[in-house]
């Protein structure tokens, strides 16, 4: 049985359409299922604005889905309200993107931590929480002596470890990691990517881990999903996606990573730009964008399907091997 299970996740938000009291829904999440098991990272990527973080927000109930269900071990949280959500976010947490952002810059480190400790472990003492503090601090590679420091006082690299520290403090089985390293320096990425990986085997922690960077996800995760315009296109094992791509558009995402091969990469670039979600094209989302659209993408909306082992892909173009994708002109 998987740790976490979704199952049609929908998200929706209310957008003033044209005239009195008239509105519009836009589907930031559109119908998303999918499985996650103990002790994995399960990578997603996408364009700006293709529902990433809105997935990620829902999943720790920091938005509220219109639909679906998500199941941790077995219990509903879309169901959850009041007290019973609160003793249940101790098995889920969040790592925000932006380290400068996430942190209350009034609250030292120590005080920052023991909010997240006196909530989640009522009956320890002051001495206990200052030990567990102390210890999580080590645990994400950072002296314990800067309990009693600021935020201000540290560097993003840094006071991104106290945002997964504040994570950690909880001890959850789920975390959500929302572009954890997108906010910081190329020297500093490969440092927390590494410290997220070190948890994950040292505790059985599974992470969401949500990048734009294919390259970044690869390297830490076990498997990978890929949206476009909140929808999941494709899933499957981290190498089998990065190396035998059988969507488009992962194949597009593809073409654009760096690599240190001299023949280097085909270039793939997509025509148009990436439709409104308030006004999303009819059939596959893609095939406005898509080489390779025929009449059935325009009319119908491919499902999830099974293409290899373990390797599911929404595309009716998308088999094995993956159709050829003509490359970009110079």
């Amino acid at each position: 049985m998987p740790l976490l299970e979704v199952n049609g996740l929908t998200v929706k938000f209310p957008v003033r359409g044209s005239g009195w009291f008239r509105r519009s829904f836009l589907t930031a999440v559109d119908d998303v299922s999918f499985t996650l098991d103990e002790g994995e990272i399960l990578g997603l990527v996408g364009e700006s604005g293709c529902g990433k973080s809105t997935l990620g927000r829902a999943l720790v109930k920091l938005e509220e889905p219109a639909s679906g269900k998500i199941l941790l071990d077995g219990n509903d949280l879309t169901a959850l309200r009041g007290g019973a959500l609160r003793r249940a976010r101790r098995n889920f947490q969040m790592i925000f993107q932006d380290p400068y952002a996430s942190l209350n810059p009034r609250l030292s480190i120590r005080a920052t931590l023991d909010e997240v400790l006196r909530l989640h472990f009522r009956g320890e003492n002051a001495a206990r929480r200052g030990e567990r503090a102390e210890a999580l601090l080590r645990r994400v590679g950072l002296d314990p002596v800067a309990l009693d420091r600021y935020p201000h006082q540290f560097s993003g690299g840094q006071r991104q470890r106290i945002g997964i520290a504040r994570a950690l403090a909880a001890e959850p089985k789920f975390i959500v990691a929302d572009e954890p390293v997108s906010a910081l320096d190329v020297s500093v990425q490969a440092a927390i990517v590494n410290l997220i990986g070190d948890i994950r085997r040292e505790s059985g922690t599974a992470f969401l881990f949500i990048a734009h960077d294919l390259a970044v996800v690869e390297h830490v995760s076990q498997r990978i999903m890929v949206m476009y315009l909140g929808r999941a296109v494709e899933v499957g094992p981290a190498r089998e996606v990065t190396g035998t791509p059988l969507h488009p558009y992962t194949r597009a995402l593809l073409s654009a990573v760096p690599t240190l091969s001299p023949e280097g990469r085909r270039r793939i670039v997509l025509p148009g730009d990436v439709p409104s979600p308030l006004a999303p094209p009819a059939g596959c989302a893609f095939h406005p964008r898509c080489p390779l659209a025929g009449e059935e993408c325009r009319k119908c909306r491919p499902a999830l399907r099974e293409a290899a082992p373990g390797h599911f892909v929404a595309c009716f173009k998308g088999i094995s091997p993956a159709p050829e994708i003509p490359a970009a002109r110079d």
